[in-house]
């Protein structure tokens, strides 16, 4: 009887340390931080501005990510590839630029703090003459921090 008794108690004396163990887990152990610096290309059908369904599904995705942080700063950046006009093509730019940021804006993000611009055709081809793949985009850089 002697020997249940001290087993039920150092028993409970063990269960009772275990308990006062998870602030110190809880300390060590946090959740990733998703308030991270973020660029996200959205991608556009040749000589097209509009935003296509997965160009929506990603702003929308980000910007409700976003809402969660301190948003220091969004700048968009319009890009064109090289082929056809070189005014042409910054224009392409802007209005793509112009339609993640409009897209931004509807998704919540504020808009006082969008920096937008549109760089054209401007960098679409290498000092060797390569054509850079991959440029019917705007990238959006969301500058993000942890709110306080």
């Amino acid at each position: 009887m002697k020997t249940a008794i001290v087993t039920s108690l150092a028993l409970l004396v063990g269960l009772g340390g275990c308990s006062t163990m998870t602030g110190a887990r809880d300390a060590v152990v946090r959740a990733p931080t998703t308030c991270q610096d973020v660029t996200i290309p959205i991608y556009f059908e040749p000589d097209q501005a509009g935003l296509t369904p997965e160009g929506r599904r990603v702003i929308s995705s980000q910007a409700a990510q976003a809402k969660r942080c301190r948003i220091d700063a969004v700048r968009v950046v319009g890009l064109a590839d090289a082929a056809g006009d070189p005014a042409a093509n910054l224009e392409l730019s802007k209005a793509r630029a112009a339609s993640v940021a409009d897209a931004l804006e509807k998704a919540g993000l504020p808009a006082a703090e969008f920096d937008v611009v549109a760089v054209g055709q401007a960098g679409s081809v290498a000092a060797d003459g390569a054509v850079r793949p991959v440029r019917r985009r705007a990238d959006i850089t969301l500058k993000l921090a942890n709110p306080t």
